[in-house]
């Protein structure tokens, strides 16, 4: 099984590097654009990695923690 990572950066560009990067290695990702989806998408998806921005709105990374 592939391992799941959560890339949580309110950045789209951010995003779609980082998944740009990781699927063609064989990487399940998910994403969310704040820490508010991710608290979500963790729970949803139960990632074994998650890249995360600390400066986001609605939830940064520090509150997500």
């Amino acid at each position: 099984m592939a391992k799941k990572i959560l890339i949580t950066d309110d950045a789209m560009f951010m995003r779609v590097s980082l998944r740009n990067i990781l699927i063609p290695e064989g990487y399940g990702v998910y994403e969310a654009t704040n820490g508010a989806e991710a608290v979500e998408s963790y729970a949803n998806h139960q990632p074994d990695l998650v890249i995360m921005d600390i400066t986001m709105p609605v939830m940064d990374g520090f509150e997500f923690i």
